[in-house]
């Protein structure tokens, strides 16, 4: 005798009373989030997995103490329909998804300026469209079992819309220089690369005499006066794909060309280390990076921080401004 093949499918069969009215609604609200598909009314398939299984448990228990009736049944075979056929059942409910989210990445696109610059408002609402779409893609990839056709598009769209973001996210330059001396600057605890690097910056190149405060991360409100940075609503944080101490430098400089080398080449070392993306590669990075988090876990104190990461930065300094282009 053959051995008989595993099932494939998981089934829940279920009865939902009438009232209350929410129940119905909840429960088939909880079932599209999970990416279970409509055999007939009442049956739900999804694939057989552990997570699966477990999953339609917590369902079940939700129809019974509504008030309901469930059952949930291993399969192989769907109401006489083949695996293919199931499978192309998926496909369909999640390509219905992705072309819906493929509207809402088009829709977000059209506010993109031909030109490619972007105002500020404009630029902080495109960023967070991108990211609501972006985890909106995640939701759908997550129970896209089958690898829908569409999928493809609506990454390509995304990643497309991404790519214009980081692009168009430039900076203007700050013509008064002056206007940032002997001010109190103000950051979140805990500092770490971008905040570290970013404080250096202010007391040697921007303003020498600044008062440094650290912060809760939330619910900070600034006196008159105070300028931010690295957090929340800051005069000087993350735009599009710079990290704060990139959008310091540019928009308090220029400078002269061997200090704005320097400068570059720790921009780019702390850019790396704090947005993760790999983009310059220097040689130097992961050597910062384990003296960084060297820094982080052997104290507490940010000012203890700030004083041990800027001596490090201060010979980093004197060895990009020496170096020739």
């Amino acid at each position: 005798m053959h051995p008989r093949p595993e099932p494939r499918w998981l089934l829940l069969l279920h009865q939902i009373p009438k009232k209350p009215d929410y129940l119905r609604v909840k429960i088939w609200r909880r079932l599209q989030r999970l990416g279970a598909i409509s055999i007939k009314n009442a049956v739900y398939a999804l694939p057989r997995s552990e997570e699966q299984n477990e999953d339609l448990q917590w369902v079940m228990r939700e129809i019974v103490a509504g008030g309901g009736e469930a059952t949930l049944v291993e399969a192989n075979l769907v109401q006489g329909l083949r695996d293919d056929e199931v499978e192309a059942l998926f496909n369909r409910a999640r390509d219905a998804d992705y072309e819906e989210l493929v509207v809402q990445i088009r829709a977000a696109a059209k506010l993109y300026p031909k030109r490619g610059r972007l105002e500020d408002a404009a630029r902080r609402k495109l960023e967070a469209d991108s990211e609501r779409l972006r985890r909106r893609l995640e939701e759908i990839a997550a129970i896209d079992f089958f690898h829908a056709s569409s999928r493809e598009t609506a990454s390509s769209l995304l990643e497309e819309l991404r790519q214009k973001l980081a692009s168009a996210a430039v900076v203007a330059v700050e013509k008064k220089p002056a206007k940032y001396r002997g001010r109190t600057w103000v950051t979140r605890k805990g500092i770490h690369v971008d905040r570290m690097a970013s404080a250096w910056l202010i007391r040697r190149f921007i303003d020498p005499a600044a008062k440094l405060k650290w912060v809760a991360p939330k619910g900070y409100v600034p006196a008159d006066g105070e300028l931010r940075f690295d957090m929340y609503e800051a005069e000087f944080t993350h735009v599009g794909n710079l990290c704060s101490f990139e959008v310091l430098m540019q928009r308090t400089g220029p400078r002269d060309k061997e200090t704005e080398r320097a400068l570059k080449a720790i921009a780019e070392i702390v850019h790396d280390i704090d947005i993760k993306d790999e983009r310059y590669q220097r040689p130097e990075t992961a050597g910062v990076a384990s003296l960084v988090a060297g820094i982080a876990l052997s104290s507490a104190d940010d000012d203890e921080r700030l004083a041990r990461a800027s001596a490090a930065l201060d010979q980093l300094y004197e060895v990009f401004s020496r170096q020739r282009r």
